[in-house]
């Protein structure tokens, strides 16, 4: 079989397409094999828009990077036939290996994102691929928006919405998970009702419409924007941050009672240490830590009596009724609101203005879990990039590795 034969079976091609010749770069050291292509000039053209039979205009040289041939960099070399249609203006015809407008066949772009999602960064993908870093964010931006373009018949049901650290300060980006699908939707930068608005933005019509209800923390514009963009869905206070909430009021009366002890005992305090004690769940603790608080009295120290509270409330969690789970909630609030402890008092009034967000908890019992282990890969993903200085590509990083996108070319597998 002759090398034209064989590459023409190797593309996949079929006419009027055809190999035209196969050759080896003169040095040696390249290690480069260039296969020619062409298009017939006697076949009929059709515009690639509106697929109407128009004459021929020129023809345009192109090259395209496709897989190694035995570790021999291949290129693809074709002279593109253009058409001039009438409705649609100068157009070059489709050809049956790459995407438009891309510089690699669908096959390399494929295998380029395969090798993006098998390493740590993008420097190891340009080892791998030969590529440059441009060449690399390329096809991960094109990866990207070809399979954000492919989501509009996708359902959704449970939602979350959540804050991640971007840069230095208070520099955050807003993220929005599928909690079902367990994938990031979208990004914006900022928590702003604003930017969180043309999250929602992004999200078309018809999916918002379907979905049940979001869970989020008790960030204001969060909430306005759900109530918004999506006004049937229910909005669901996360979990994770009602405790964050009740955490930082013990902390801070952990702070204050340390403050008054070490006044009262010449710079001693029983509490020296005991931060990680208060805040962590018992279920966590080690044994030494369990021994250590078998010798706290918390019926007498103030942060025992706080920590009693915030613990107490972990039993909201188990109701399946709302009728039930506000009985609790009164009986709890009053407990609280009387404990003479302030940080704990506002705390127990935070939740309460945000009450019917916590017992819509009762109906679809979804939390930011999911959200939160999302976050962790994000972090990943941002050490591994040493940062971004750029939002857009730290949005395209983190769609790509967590937005379980349709990422390849049709005809890339």
């Amino acid at each position: 079989m002759r090398d034209i034969e064989l590459y023409q079976i190797l593309l996949g091609l079929t006419s009027p397409w055809k190999v035209t010749s196969v050759d080896v770069h003169p040095d040696p050291k390249l290690r480069e094999i260039t296969v020619r292509v062409a298009y017939p000039s006697n076949e009929l053209l059709q515009c690639p828009e509106c697929e109407q039979i128009c004459p021929g205009y020129d023809h345009k040289p192109r090259r395209w990077r496709h897989l190694n041939t035995m570790q021999f960099k291949t290129i693809i070399e074709s002279s593109v036939p253009r058409v001039e249609c009438p409705k649609c203006g100068v157009k070059s015809i489709g050809v049956p290996w790459a995407e438009d407008k891309s510089r690699y066949t669908a096959l390399f772009e494929g295998f380029t994102i395969d090798v993006l999602l098998a390493v740590r960064s993008k420097v190891q993908a340009e080892q791998l691929t030969g590529l440059s870093w441009d060449q690399v964010d390329l096809v991960m931006d094109r990866a990207v928006a070809r399979g954000m373009s492919r989501r509009e018949i996708e359902t959704l049901q449970y939602v979350g919405i959540d804050e991640k650290s971007f840069g230095k300060g208070h520099n955050y980006a807003s993220i929005l998970h599928d909690l079902n699908g367990r994938r990031v939707l979208d990004v914006v930068h900022g928590r702003t009702l604003e930017a969180t608005n043309e999250l929602w933005a992004r999200i078309p019509e018809k999916q918002r419409q379907q979905i049940k209800a979001i869970a989020m923390d008790m960030w204001p514009a969060y909430m306005e924007a759900a109530k918004t963009n999506a006004p049937q869905a229910d909005i669901v206070h996360d979990k994770f941050h009602c405790v964050k909430e009740l955490s930082k009021g013990v902390d801070s009366v952990r702070k204050k009672e340390h403050r008054e002890l070490k006044a009262e005992n010449q710079g001693e305090s029983i509490l020296n240490k005991t931060k990680y004690l208060w805040l962590r769940n018992p279920d966590n603790w080690s044994d030494s830590q369990r021994q250590s608080f078998k010798e706290f009295k918390i019926d007498v120290l103030q942060v025992g009596r706080a920590w009693s509270i915030a613990q107490a409330f972990q039993g909201f969690w188990d109701y399946r009724y709302a009728g039930s789970a506000l009985k609790f909630f009164n009986h709890w609030y009053f407990w609280a609101t009387h404990s003479k402890l302030k940080p704990i008092i506002e705390a127990a009034k935070t939740l309460k203005r945000h009450l019917p967000g916590l017992l819509a908890y009762c109906k679809h019992r979804i939390t930011n879990a999911a959200a939160e282990g999302m976050n962790s890969k994000i972090q990943l993903i941002k050490a591994n990039a040493r940062g971004f200085r750029n939002f857009e590509k730290y949005r395209i990083a983190i769609l790509f590795n967590c937005g379980r996108l349709d990422l390849y070319p049709l005809d890339s597998r």
